[in-house]
């Protein structure tokens, strides 16, 4: 019961197969290209890195709205928390000043993030989903004006550099570094909630998100089972905020646009709602599109016409959404299969 058997499941239906063979021949591209030199090895290991972030923030999504069917559009809030405490704490030249080490960034990150998810979760989550929307909607644009106002405690529009890198004491390139951690935070959260997908508590969480009259009618505390979704998801989000920041070493306010939000929920939609590895494939999907469709105006038949392709990355990423809804509007990877326990499934296949 790992990862590789949620892997394994991946090619189940005649769908999935076909999801999976076209993932493997973007692979191979990628890795035909980078052993032609045409991609560099250290852009590719930023690139995976980033795309790593993006999964994170995709399965921290996941739990709010695939889960418990909470609407948050607050995603770069949260990601923005995490991102300014692990700055402020660990790099000497902020406001604080105190130079501690990353994992005390860490830490704040959850705590912080935790904190401010109750603090918008208690008033709202008794009203009807779309109050939530429009206060966390409210909440992303607070944060980001707090940030850019309070100079004192965030250096305001200034930013903050100085951030220190991750383990840099270990022998290898950075880049390498941070993809190794990145890979280990996605193998924590996943696990973790791959458990906890399939664990009563989730089994309540998909009761609620379907009907939630139901779940009451059960004598179940759907409060209580939606603030738990709620504040572990922004926990999430808060601590791939603290790994960008020790990975591109400065932050400040613009690098908490509403944008970001926008991306994570294509990924979700993208991948199946729902569904953790389909988060997996829809972060990666969007980073994809999104860093890819940079170089499209190095492309000679394109330069030659005189045309800027590279400024149209939102219509490309829009076009992709509007055929997976079209040809499969349950999402590239949906979660069923993800929901039966691996040793189950020899007696499926008997049945």
């Amino acid at each position: 019961m790992s990862v590789a058997d949620d892997i394994a499941g991946l090619a189940r239906t005649d769908g999935e197969r076909t999801v999976l063979a076209g993932v493997a021949g973007a692979l191979l591209v990628l890795l035909l290209a980078t052993a032609l030199g045409v991609v560099k090895l250290p852009f590719l290991l930023s690139l995976l890195s980033l795309a790593g972030m993006y999964v994170l923030l995709t399965l921290g999504l996941n739990v709010q709205w695939g889960y418990a069917g909470l609407i948050n559009f607050s995603v770069a809030a949260f990601w923005g928390i995490g991102a300014y405490c692990a700055a402020l704490l660990s790099a000497p030249s902020s406001p604080l000043g105190l130079g501690l080490n990353p994992v005390f960034g860490f830490l704040a990150a959850v705590v912080v993030s935790a904190v401010v998810a109750v603090f918008i979760a208690v008033p709202t989550l008794r009203l009807r989903e779309d109050y939530l929307a429009i206060a966390s909607l409210g909440l992303a644009e607070v944060i980001r004006r707090l940030i850019l106002n309070e100079e004192q405690w965030t250096a305001g529009s200034s930013g903050i550099s100085g951030i220190p890198r991750l383990l840099p004491e270990l022998p290898l390139t950075q880049n390498a570094t941070n993809l190794a951690v990145v890979l280990v935070l996605i193998a924590v959260v996943y696990g973790f909630l791959r458990r906890v997908h399939r664990s009563p508590w989730g089994r309540v969480l998909r009761t609620i998100r379907s009907d939630e009259d139901l779940a009451k009618a059960l004598g179940k505390n759907t409060y209580a089972f939606k603030m738990q979704a709620f504040v572990l998801g922004s926990v999430i989000m808060a601590i791939a905020g603290a790994f960008y920041v020790h990975v591109n070493l400065y932050i400040d306010p613009t690098d908490l646009v509403p944008l970001t939000t926008f991306y994570i929920w294509i990924a979700v939609i993208l991948g199946g709602t729902g569904s953790n590895r389909g988060a997996v494939l829809g972060a990666a999907t969007v980073i994809a599109i999104r860093e890819g469709t940079r170089f499209l105006n190095d492309v000679a038949a394109f330069t030659s016409l005189g045309i800027d392709l590279a400024p149209l990355r939102l219509l490309f990423v829009g076009l992709l959404i509007i055929l997976v809804v079209r040809l499969r509007p349950e999402g590239l990877l949906p979660p069923r299969d993800e929901l039966v326990w691996p040793a189950a499934r020899g007696t499926e296949d008997e049945t």
